[in-house]
């Protein structure tokens, strides 16, 4: 089992800045993908970010050049650094974490999310 804790949430002033972090433990064998998604009052879970284990990302139309996805491989943590923040990020945010947890087995794991909220 992997268990995934978020960490980095809270209020920030419109053009401001957070950083997330979301760190992965238990049974992990190898990870091939790592992301972020976030979910609106009302609205569908939306993938904002994701990287690969070889480093490729992907970003929402929405947030690029404003968010950067990055992780530390060594502590099985992924990041995701959001400036220039915008009433319309304000979301529940969760980290996903896939990969195997031992060489016949795969896991997709996803974190309890943390609160983003943009509000002057």
């Amino acid at each position: 089992q992997v268990q995934l804790v978020e960490s980095g949430g809270g209020l920030v002033q419109p053009g401001g800045s957070l950083r997330l972090s979301c760190s992965a433990s238990g049974s992990i064998f190898s990870i091939n993908d790592m992301g972020w998604h976030r979910q609106a009052p009302g609205k569908q879970r939306d993938l904002v970010a994701a990287i690969t284990s070889g480093g490729s990302t992907n970003y929402a139309d929405s947030v690029k050049g404003r968010f950067t996805i990055s992780t530390d491989n060594a502590k099985n943590t992924v990041y995701l650094q959001m400036n220039s923040l915008q009433p319309e990020d304000t979301a529940v945010y969760y980290c996903n974490v896939v990969g195997r947890s031992s060489k016949w087995r795969m896991f997709n794991s996803w974190g309890q999310g943390t609160q983003v909220t943009v509000s002057s």
